[in-house]
């Protein structure tokens, strides 16, 4: 413990009086969410390497897949490439029908 209390000089437990924050607001990347139909999967074993696949491609942060419907969601910071979406899966042992 600091000899001012448990906070470091300068820095306060409660916000400014004048309605101010004290950091900044964090800047939000926009995101493209787009969702594909994939033939093929089975079960979880599925999910898993089709989401392994995609997940590799460079931009892609996260990647959805369900078996039982066959769709596949990728979330990225820019709108993903269809044809590199397309190689990813056919890697993974599937087909990708398209966008949905």
């Amino acid at each position: 413990m600091t000899p001012w209390g448990k906070y470091p000089q300068g820095v306060r437990c409660c916000p400014p009086r004048d309605g101010t924050r004290h950091r900044r607001p964090m800047r939000r990347t926009p995101m493209s969410t787009t969702t594909y139909k994939v033939t093929g999967m089975t079960c979880g074993h599925c999910e898993s390497a089709v989401k392994s696949e995609i997940s590799a491609l460079d931009g892609v942060t996260a990647v959805e897949a369900v078996a039982a419907t066959g769709l596949v969601t990728v979330t990225a910071a820019t709108a993903p490439d269809d044809e590199a979406i397309r190689a990813a899966v056919d890697e993974a042992g599937y087909e990708l029908v398209g966008r949905v």
